[in-house]
């Protein structure tokens, strides 16, 4: 699970400062205000992670990407090529790290349940012919009391040194080879040279695997989401995800039903599966009363998706129901698909739903993250949804920690991030002027309008 972000000169932000991630982490606020760039910035991240160019400092996506961002000079604050961009990260780990001691067989030079990990991006301005590009400037890991990175060779651009800092360790060049090294690879890789010219450096090959594994368990779901169809193809292959559009939802469900899953929903609970769990969320919401994906025919490819709106209507398409049971089906059963100990961000998950199944969400999310492990970074626009889980800490059904929220302005074209202080009995202490619009005062001057009618009737 991801615990802590930090970012410096990315898009709206110049800086955020520390942000607290949470097992439910939500971002509100006005249209525009940055809430979207710090969900971005991760999926850039993980599509950088997942790319196989290693020479790629950071790729910024295109058309079929999670994420398109353009250039390095689009994405750095104020469009300024005199800043670095700086991201940093801190994640906890499902199992511990043990790193072992080459020179002792069975000992141990480090072991730790979490990783810190921050990187400083430039802009260098090409030579000549030789174009401009992104560079790293520094890279660290941290790790079990010390720091392990790279930074550049006194009066060199092209050229780093290896450190460590932190405890009693020193690595050890191989004899024969003072050459300094290259820069890093990707944003966040020790180039493979490092493990050449140190005798006990093998172990940062570790670091780099943990942080891809953490972006290998992040999963994406956008806000526009596909419409529904009459009928589904599925040839038996099982999809990574849901798709940015929901599009591959019912291959999920398909894919689940062919392997044999089943959840966990607590001790003495009978578990289900994940057609199960997502048709008993969907009658929980009141969308519908039952829920099936059925082949067209015996041994086929083709499916439908039935459901029921209630038990005494007839059994229709999922087509031919309310739009609001095609957008949520997607984000419910993506919270119960991906691994445990995923990271799901979801971009306003809650489009095109009535108000009582916008609260309902907050209901699977906090299920998820305290059965599945799962970890929910969500934006939104919903008073619903931030109601309900102030109501379920009220309830001591989900703890004041297990959720960080947050409240994004702008002020002079910058991005501002302010903490939503949560107490004990789920009250928001700090609550934003106008957060939600100016409720009160609308109904104020509705009565004064009401008044001023009524005033002139009688005239």
């Amino acid at each position: 699970m991801i615990t802590k972000l930090a970012a410096k000169n990315f898009k709206s932000w110049a800086d955020t400062g520390d942000v607290r991630l949470a097992p439910i982490t939500g971002l509100f606020g006005t249209n525009s205000s940055g809430k979207t760039s710090l969900l971005q910035l991760l999926l850039m991240l993980k599509q950088t992670a997942d790319s196989p160019d290693r020479s790629q400092v950071l790729n910024l996506g295109d058309e079929r990407s999670l994420v398109e961002l353009g250039t390095f000079q689009e994405l750095v604050c104020f469009h300024d090529l005199t800043k670095a961009f700086e991201i940093s990260l801190d994640w906890s780990l499902p199992t511990p790290l043990v790193v072992e001691d080459p020179a002792e067989k069975g000992g141990e030079l480090f072991r730790d349940d979490a990783i810190g990990f921050s990187s400083a991006i430039g802009w260098k301005n090409g030579v000549g012919k030789e174009l401009g590009r992104a560079t790293v400037s520094e890279m660290e890991y941290r790790f079990a009391g010390s720091a392990f990175g790279m930074k550049p060779a006194a009066g060199k651009s092209n050229e780093f040194d290896l450190y460590q800092s932190g405890r009693s360790f020193e690595f050890v060049r191989v004899r024969g080879r003072p050459w300094k090294l290259p820069p890093p690879a990707k944003c966040y890789g020790f180039p493979d040279q490092v493990r050449a010219y140190y005798q006990n450096a093998s172990f940062l090959s570790d670091l780099e695997l943990q942080f891809e594994q953490l972006f290998s368990r992040v999963f994406y779901l956008g806000p526009l989401r596909d419409y529904p169809k009459r009928q589904y193809q599925w040839a038996g292959a099982q999809p990574a995800d849901m798709g940015r559009r929901g599009e591959r939802v019912v291959e999920a469900l398909l894919a689940s039903r062919e392997s044999g899953v089943t959840y966990s929903l607590g001790r003495g609970i009978k578990r289900q599966t994940l057609e199960q769990r997502v048709a008993w969320w969907l009658k929980e919401l009141e969308l519908i009363s039952s829920f099936e994906v059925r082949p067209i025919t015996e041994g086929g490819k083709l499916f439908q998706v039935w459901v029921r709106r209630h038990p005494r209507a007839a059994e229709v398409l999922i087509t031919d129901v309310g739009f609001g049971v095609s957008q949520i089906l997607p984000v419910i059963t993506l919270c119960y698909y991906a691994p445990e100990d995923s990271t799901i961000i979801l971009e306003q998950p809650e489009i095109h739903l009535h108000p009582r199944v916008q609260a309902g969400l907050a209901d699977v999310f906090v299920e998820v993250v305290r059965q599945r492990r799962v970890q929910i970074i969500l934006e939104s626009h919903s008073e619903h949804l931030l109601r309900r889980l102030q109501l379920r800490v009220a309830e001591e059904k989900l703890a004041s920690d297990e959720a960080s929220l947050y409240f994004c302005s702008t002020e002079k074209g910058e991005s501002r991030l302010m903490p939503l202080e949560l107490d004990i009995f789920g009250n928001i202490v700090n609550w934003p002027k106008d957060f939600f619009g100016d409720e009160m005062g609308e109904i104020a001057a509705m009565q004064k309008a009401i008044l001023e009618r009524k005033r002139r009737a009688t005239a």
